[in-house]
């Protein structure tokens, strides 16, 4: 998948780029974990860079 920097992502888009699952996102955002989230109406979007700098915090190497 091809995921633009120039735009906001989709919650789809962030799954594939987190390796997870959109419900896992939604788990996330209820919980107040996880990535930064914007709510576009009803709709979750996110910031690409917040997204990784997110896991450069939150996410150990392997």
């Amino acid at each position: 998948m091809d995921l633009p920097e120039n735009r906001l992502w989709t919650a789809e888009e962030t799954a594939y780029f987190l390796g997870v699952s959109v419900k896992t996102l939604y788990q996330w955002k209820w919980l107040r974990q996880g990535p930064p989230v914007v709510l576009v109406g009803r709709r979750l979007r996110y910031h690409s860079a917040k997204v990784k700098a997110w896991v450069e915090t939150h996410c150990e190497a392997a």
